[in-house]
Formats: C-alpha cells, sequence, structure tokens
C-alpha cells in the first residue's frame, strides 16, 4: 500500500512539472514568435505605465490616414524601457511606432493588448 501511494504522488509530481513546463514553454513562444509585425504613424495621445505586479508601458496611438477624417485609436504595449523613453520624448509630435504582434500570449502580465512596440521615431 506504502509503494502505491509513492507512485501516485510521484506520478502527481511528474504531471504538476509536466504542466508547468508546457504553460511556461507556450508563453515563450507566444513572447518570441510574432504573427505580423508593422509600422502606424500618428499622436501618442496616452501613455503610462500601469499593472499591479507585472507593470508595462499601455498607450493609444491616433491615426489620422486622411486630413478631416475621424482618427483611429491604435492600441500598444511596450515591454522595453528604452522604447518607453524613446516614445515619451517624441509625444506631441507626429511618430511612426514599429511593432510586432504577438498572438496568444496567455497573461495580461506582458501587455494589455496583442500589439508590442520595438522602436520608435519622428515622422519627418
Amino acid at each position: 500500500m506504502a509503494g502505491m501511494k509513492s507512485k501516485v504522488v510521484t506520478w502527481l509530481f511528474v504531471l504538476i512539472v509536466l504542466a508547468i513546463a508546457g504553460v511556461a514553454g507556450y508563453t515563450w513562444f507566444t513572447l518570441s514568435w510574432s504573427f505580423s509585425s508593422g509600422e502606424r504613424s500618428g499622436y501618442v495621445q496616452k501613455f503610462s505605465k500601469k499593472g499591479w505586479i507585472c507593470k508595462t508601458w499601455e498607450g493609444e496611438l491616433l491615426m489620422t490616414p486622411v486630413p478631416g477624417t475621424v482618427p483611429e485609436k491604435f492600441l500598444f504595449s511596450v515591454r522595453d524601457d528604452g522604447v518607453a523613453r524613446k516614445i515619451n520624448g517624441i509625444m506631441g509630435r507626429k511618430c511612426i511606432l514599429y511593432y510586432e504582434q504577438h498572438i496568444g500570449v496567455p497573461t495580461k502580465c506582458f501587455g494589455e493588448t496583442e500589439y508590442f512596440i520595438t522602436d520608435a521615431k519622428v515622422a519627418e
């Protein structure tokens, strides 16, 4: 009977370790594999560092493709503090944000959106 309990505990431990490894592997994959990438231009309207435990920068870019049209909002996340400093430095001016789209990230701890900004510059 004691041998049976130790086998059950061992299998339970193995299953827990495999589940944790699976979630960690999936998270790593979704954060390192980019579904799409591109750039958006406009004016950063809102940019703030948010979160209780996991702090990320979250922002809104107002895009106006044609003068006189209603601007469209592009919601984005920034995980790199260096990129966040660039965005803070160009707020109020027309800028270009370079992004990667990461679909299926399992938690909002890494960012509230699926669009992660990788670089920013002032539009010329």
